[in-house]
């Protein structure tokens, strides 16, 4: 059977690098591309795909959004999250919003087929270095809480983490997710809140640490 696949991602030559690695391959064949929300839609509707392999970060938009549509109203097709960001950080986000799998994009030629070989199978797919993680993580919410750390941010607001961290002002970062300031502004509020910092100087060094790959 040909499990028919559209490709969500905002850089063109990675589109194209991953269409001709799938077609290469006798069960599959890439029925689509879309580089955002809207033309994933569209793409949708036309094409109707068996899997959709989805990014985070597109034009605009965050395609864990995209993932939480598809498996609220369309249970037939499966998505697979494929991502330059850190797993540790998003892959157990990317399943709660409903995806089968999870794979960085430094791994992608090699894993990516046996990945969607497993999710045509009905299995969840992620590394074994992210299984082992989510599992300490387990064993750590049955034992003490600890402090605040970015996993009680929703996934907006660690967006709005992130683009801090990369040096983005409020203004920048409200035209990059296509938001107001204001709404920006209440973004910035509720980290602060839930990660326990008093001043947005604070909020900018944490987030940049972060972003470096420091723990919080």
């Amino acid at each position: 059977m040909i499990s028919r696949i559209l490709i969500v991602d905002d850089h063109p030559i990675f589109r194209m690098g991953m269409a001709e690695l799938l077609n290469h391959e006798d069960d599959f064949d890439v029925c689509a591309v879309a580089e955002d929300l809207a033309s994933a839609r569209k793409a949708i509707a036309e094409h109707d795909p068996d899997l959709a392999i989805i990014d985070i970060t597109l034009a605009g938009d965050n395609g864990l959004d995209l993932v939480k549509e598809i498996s609220a109203g369309n249970k037939n097709i499966h998505t697979l999250v494929l991502s330059m960001h850190d797993e540790s950080v998003w892959a157990e986000r990317a399943l709660r919003a409903g995806a089968k799998g999870y794979i960085m994009k430094r791994e992608a030629s090699e894993s990516v087929i046996s990945a969607l070989r497993n999710i045509v199978d009905g299995k969840i797919h992620v590394s074994a270095n992210m299984l082992t993680l989510m599992l300490d993580k387990f064993h750590e919410r049955t034992g003490s809480p600890g402090g605040p750390t970015i996993d009680r941010l929703t996934d907006r607001e660690l967006e709005v983490f992130r683009l801090i961290g990369a040096g983005l002002a409020t203004r920048e970062v409200a035209i990059r997710l296509n938001l107001g300031v204001k709404t920006i502004g209440t973004y910035r509020d509720r980290i602060k809140q839930k990660l326990s910092i008093k001043t947005s100087a604070e909020l900018s060094r944490r987030a940049v640490l972060w972003t470096e790959g420091e723990c919080l």
